[in-house]
């Protein structure tokens, strides 16, 4: 339990969100995206027994994607050729670039549909901002993180929006902290940062200096060894009223 000096310490009074599997549903929103595509490759007569590997390859390309917007290219440059790459490597043949565009198209446009700010976080947000400043820290892309956040009309409730790729360096890196607290008039000790990811919310939080981190933990994993350790883990991020009343 963290303790501190009454006279220092006015409380919380800011919390630092994440987005992507903290706020919303990324991770579902996407698995409909791969179910798409698979309808889709369907319909084209792919063969059956290649869709999923496709998807397959596609989704490990994306989660070791390495994206420098200096190259000249955008990342539906990238991200097209991922599809590809994907139905190339699975196919053995070079595939019609229009497939592989077609194929990214619907999994970003699906999963941009799909995404959503459910009810219940909304109106979360909506009671938490009548008394804490809320601000959001989201690693990734510019194109791809300002897309998701209109998607989900979420922009109004925070006071301040801060990209990682609008930055030099993005969570867990402690610069891009203190820009947002910078920013927002805030000082570290006084917020809270709230995340899913151990590596980047959480280690970010510590390296910041914020008075707590607390850890979304929605699938109930167990720490990893070695990891960095939060100050609090609740499975949902409606469950923050409860740790707010205890660092009061």
């Amino acid at each position: 339990m963290w303790m501190w000096n009454t006279m220092e310490s006015r409380g919380v009074s800011s919390i630092i969100f994440d987005l992507d599997n903290t706020l919303v549903d990324t991770a579902g929103a996407g698995r409909i995206a791969i179910q798409k595509v698979c309808e889709l490759l369907k319909s084209m007569h792919v063969q059956e027994s290649h869709i999923k590997d496709i998807c397959d390859h596609f989704l490990r390309k994306l989660l070791h994607e390495s994206f420098d917007p200096s190259e000249g290219k955008t990342i539906d440059d990238v991200r097209i050729h991922h599809w590809y790459e994907a139905l190339q490597e699975t196919q053995g043949t070079d595939p019609d670039p229009a497939l592989a565009s077609s194929c990214y198209h619907t999994w970003k446009n699906t999963r941009l549909q799909v995404l959503t700010l459910s009810p219940e976080v909304r109106s979360l947000l909506e009671e938490l901002r009548k008394n804490y400043k809320l601000l959001l820290i989201t690693n990734g892309d510019t194109q791809t993180q300002w897309e998701k956040i209109e998607a989900v009309r979420c922009k109004g409730l925070f006071s301040l929006v801060v990209v990682g790729g609008d930055h030099p360096e993005q969570k867990p890196a402690r610069s891009i902290f203190t820009h947002c607290f910078e920013s927002a008039g805030v000082r570290p000790q006084d917020c809270i940062m709230v995340g899913d990811s151990l590596s980047a919310d959480i280690q970010g939080g510590v390296n910041a200096g914020v008075r707590a981190t607390v850890w979304i933990n929605s699938d109930c994993k167990s720490l990893p060894q070695g990891s960095v350790t939060p100050d609090y883990t609740v499975p949902s991020v409606l469950n923050l009223n409860d740790i707010l009343l205890e660092l009061r």
